[in-house]
């Protein structure tokens, strides 16, 4: 018995030899008639006659699926007695994920199982990888395990059923929560009257929310013309004027639903050096630098002068 492979979807021919002394021919299918002859006995519109004469009795059947696997027979009538031919149609289907975890929320520690089935024939086999990974977390099975997941393991995450007729990838998304963590404040000096801003910036997921303190004091966008800018995972304290009340210490704390995380900054006064002190003090300088000349030429002159008469005493 000859096999006949055809993949889901396409057409198979079904051929049987023919005689001159055949009286009777017909495919059947377990048993169920297709074709006597010439005369369609089947009510599947996918099955038709395709040739049949002295040399050959061929039927067609369009669309191939599942069902339609299994064992055909050519049956032929001679004068002098019957014979059957045996065909085997195996049925190749591509593979189909069929059963896939839906898109995550979890908080950072949690135990993550993700699951993929899949249908197909030859049986697909599955893999999972994390595809923002440089590869070290992957499995080969319908099931990945992530014990006490972290925020690095957050990502796409991409399922992949295989045979040798094709392949199905199918993809989830995990969302890791976590509390927020703030970069150290620096400290930053600003001239009195200029403009100064004070950076806060936080890692988290859900996105931290951020609040501002003088001292112990809470402070708002407007409070003594300050302003409070917000960018994404960044906060500014920005200070358009600074006064001698604005040098103090300030406080960022990040916070979302997870928890929280603070660090501290320094307002401090820089004073610039002026006009007028920078020009005095070289002057200065050169000024008392050049009279302690002037009185060392005096003193030398004045000697020149009464030298001699010294000498003659």
């Amino acid at each position: 018995m000859d096999n006949i492979t055809v993949r889901q979807g396409e057409t198979v021919f079904l051929r049987c030899a023919q005689g001159d002394v055949v009286t009777h021919t017909a495919w059947l299918n377990r048993s169920s008639i297709l074709y006597a002859g010439e005369d369609k006995w089947s009510v599947d519109p996918r099955v038709s006659l395709v040739t049949l004469n002295q040399e050959e009795f061929t039927i067609k059947i369009e669309n191939v699926d599942m069902t339609d696997e299994g064992q055909y027979v050519c049956a032929v009538q001679t004068s002098s007695r019957p014979r059957t031919t045996s065909v085997h149609v195996l049925v190749q289907v591509p593979p189909k994920i069929i059963n896939l975890s839906r898109d995550l929320v979890v908080n950072e520690g949690s135990n993550v199982t993700l699951m993929c089935q899949a249908s197909g024939k030859p049986e697909p086999s599955i893999s999972w990888k994390l595809v923002s990974s440089s590869g070290d977390l992957a499995s080969d099975d319908e099931y990945l395990e992530i014990p006490s997941i972290s925020r690095q393991r957050a990502g796409t995450y991409e399922c992949s059923a295989v045979n040798e007729i094709d392949t199905d990838v199918q993809t989830v998304d995990i969302t890791v929560n976590y509390a927020p963590t703030v970069s150290e404040g620096r400290d930053v000096g600003v001239t009195l009257g200029q403009r100064g801003v004070l950076e806060c910036e936080a890692d988290a997921v859900p996105e931290a929310d951020f609040e501002w303190y003088k001292d112990d004091r809470r402070i708002f966008t407007g409070f003594d013309g300050l302003e409070i800018v917000k960018t994404a995972s960044l906060s500014k304290l920005v200070f358009f004027n600074v006064s001698d009340g604005d040098y103090s210490n300030y406080t960022c704390v990040a916070l979302n639903k997870l928890g929280s995380s603070n660090t501290s900054f320094l307002l401090y006064v820089v004073i610039e050096p002026t006009s007028s002190t920078l020009l005095q003090g070289p002057r200065a300088v050169q000024d008392g630098s050049g009279g302690a000349m002037g009185v060392h030429l005096h003193t030398c002159l004045l000697l020149l002068v009464f030298l001699p008469f010294l000498l003659k005493f």
